[in-house]
């Protein structure tokens, strides 16, 4: 099968088109002919040896695809074959065969193609753990949501008016700010040009929001505490500013906040399936009637990742970058 390696650790160069061994599916999972798949910030870090795959899994790069069911291992229901479905995968998307959990495989709603399929899950299924599992996001609650132009970011901005919460949206370009406007964000700060506490303490008129989305880490951790309310959440999923932070603890007892941590990749099976399995019940209906859409930046055949590679580490993207594999 085609699939795309890293042939030595370093930049987008290091993609090299190859022929790979098919996989064979295992006890419980099913094999996916992969239609599409969709890029992550762990691709590229993985592709600079700074983020290897969980034990056991594929050396190739993707955490995400959608495609048909082609095969079942054994005891894995054998009636999916021929169904469209798009999953979480712990490596392995970027080529034209995946083996997968069959309780991780979601079925595509008949609206949506392929690449928009293989943009859901590792945005969708992240934004909602840390917004309503981490988070415990309430409608009519105020969140703070950075990169917010980003995968995760805009699909998090949409899960939580979807949901009934109010977003406060950080982003680096005014061009994004106004799309995130556009999506439905009450206030959209370019931190270029804003001070993104000064807008939480506007919008909240001084009471500060309820959750944070985190990806940046310790450089924001002073800033953070500043701008939570009073049994505020902050969920940190991303560590680009740093992993070492002070934290007041007195002032998190007084205002009896909580700083929560999350990761996807490295969470056992069978946590992966039990969080597929919620975002089936309460947010995949929602890609059905239309209510939510995975945002699509553009669309890059499998053998240009190298491409779609450098316009994810320029930070050009709004929503996300798709490879079409078929």
């Amino acid at each position: 099968m085609r699939a795309i390696r890293v042939s030595e650790p370093g930049g987008p160069e290091k993609l090299v088109l190859a022929d790979e061994p098919a996989p064979v599916p295992a006890a419980g999972e099913l094999l996916v002919e992969v239609h599409a798949t969709a890029l992550n910030r762990a691709d590229l870090l993985q592709r600079r040896g700074l983020y290897p795959p969980p034990p056991g899994a594929s050396q190739i790069l993707g955490l995400e695809c959608s495609g048909i069911v082609s095969g079942a291992g054994p005891g894995a229901d054998q009636s999916r074959i021929g169904e469209r479905v798009m999953a979480l995968l712990p490596g392995g998307g970027y080529a034209e065969l995946a083996a997968i959990p069959d309780r991780l495989a979601m079925p595509v709603p008949a609206s949506l193609s392929f690449e928009e399929a293989a943009a859901i899950p590792e945005a969708f299924l992240t934004a909602a753990e840390a917004l309503f599992e981490r988070g415990g996001l309430a409608p009519g609650e105020l969140v703070l949501i950075h990169a917010a132009g980003g995968g995760v970011g805009s699909a998090a901005v949409e899960l939580a008016l979807a949901f009934g919460a109010r977003v406060i949206a950080t982003t680096g370009s005014e061009e994004k700010r106004i799309r995130l406007l556009d999506l439905g964000a009450q206030s959209v700060v370019n931190y270029g040009h804003q001070d993104f506490i000064e807008v939480v303490r506007d919008v909240s008129e001084g009471r500060g929001v309820d959750v944070i989305l985190d990806f940046v880490g310790a450089k924001y951790a002073e800033r953070h505490a500043e701008c939570l309310a009073d049994g505020g959440r902050q969920v940190v999923l991303g560590l680009l500013g740093g992993t070492s932070a002070t934290v007041d603890y007195g002032k998190l007892l007084r205002k009896r906040q909580s700083l929560l941590g999350l990761v996807m990749r490295s969470r056992p099976v069978s946590e992966k399936a039990e969080l597929t399995q919620r975002f089936v019940r309460r947010s995949l209906p929602l890609f059905a009637d239309g209510r939510l859409r995975p945002i699509v930046d553009s669309v890059f055949p499998l053998e240009e990742a190298r491409l779609a590679h450098e316009r994810m580490e320029q930070n050009l993207n709004f929503g996300k970058i798709v490879l079409k594999v078929r």
